[in-house]
């Protein structure tokens, strides 16, 4: 009987410390969590900063690849940052901080291919066709992503549109949320560096715009002439669609299409502690000089590196 007391008092204690060690475990993440979020929503607000002080800067003038926001945040450890004593940082935390903003202006807006009233825009459709040919995507995939956003934006026009599907499929706000349309994966992954989601239609920068994108919205311009311009703008960045339309021999461009100003960005923060990642990204407005959050996504992952 002793010993069966003896074996009971042993196994309730054992349990006792297990659960109090994982409580502190339990609170010991939630507790790393919430100051990693602190930290992101630190770097996210200096990001806007940054884009509000540009857009001061410029006056609303052009934006381009060699401005202040354009250039990464290299990997550094925070302890530098925070530390009184630089000198004093051994017993820090192994935690990096890094990050980068990229222009969503410099990407195909799939919300322009429907108009207002929830119809499709067949000019546009044409240029998500172009581009899906340049990447070795089929064009069947373009009709399907403009089908699928007719049917959900059309769903909640008052009336809806005669040929709106009876049953639509969601509006997508984010691109791997394509799939609903039967879009696959991979095609995902292909599509996501070229084109975005953005809450109203938009127009294109030409000074951020990979050439895919280009030879797309321009109509007649092949890959070759979008590579000539990306190479004329790093030289010397387009002041307005004028400087641009010169190295385009019989080509107009459409100021309903290009542009050279952007106000939509997307924000990445990207916080590391040993081999946990934690992402957050942003995506921003900037308007009447106010940078405004409109989105963030948290993304948490294992350093494979």
């Amino acid at each position: 009987m002793a010993l069966i007391i003896v074996t009971l008092i042993s196994t309730l204690a054992v349990s006792m410390v297990w659960q109090q060690w994982r409580a502190v475990q339990v609170e010991t993440a939630e507790r790393a969590r919430q100051q990693s979020a602190w930290i992101l929503t630190g770097a996210l607000d200096w990001t806007r900063i940054i884009l509000k002080e540009d857009a001061r800067r410029s006056g609303g003038g052009i934006d381009h690849l060699g401005e202040p926001w354009a250039v990464p945040l290299a990997e550094a450890r925070l302890s530098t940052f925070l530390a009184a004593d630089k000198d004093n940082t051994d017993d820090a935390p192994e935690t990096f901080l890094s990050g980068h903003i990229i222009d969503a202006n410099s990407r195909y807006n799939l919300r322009n291919l429907v108009d207002p009233t929830g119809k499709l825009v067949p000019a546009e459709v044409e240029v998500l066709q172009r581009l899906c040919s340049s990447l070795s995507i089929s064009v069947t995939v373009a009709q399907a992503i403009a089908t699928g956003l007719k049917d959900s934006i059309g769903a909640v026009q008052v009336p809806p549109p005669p040929d709106v599907n009876p049953n639509p499929p969601l509006m997508p706000t984010r691109l791997d949320q394509l799939s609903w349309f039967g879009v696959d994966p991979q095609t995902l992954r292909l599509l996501e560096p070229y084109v975005i989601l953005l809450p109203e239609p938009t127009k294109v920068n030409l000074n951020t715009a990979p050439r895919e994108v280009l030879a797309a919205v321009i109509p007649n311009v092949d890959l070759g002439s979008a590579e000539r311009l990306v190479q004329v703008r790093q030289r010397s960045p387009f002041k307005d669609l004028t400087s641009a339309q010169a190295n385009l021999a019989g080509i107009t461009l459409s100021a309903d299409k290009v542009a050279v100003t952007s106000n939509y960005f997307i924000v990445t923060g990207r916080l590391r502690l040993n081999t946990q990642v934690l992402e957050q990204r942003s995506l921003v407005r900037r308007q009447d000089g106010n940078v405004v959050p409109l989105s963030r996504e948290w993304v948490n992952s294992n350093d494979p590196g």
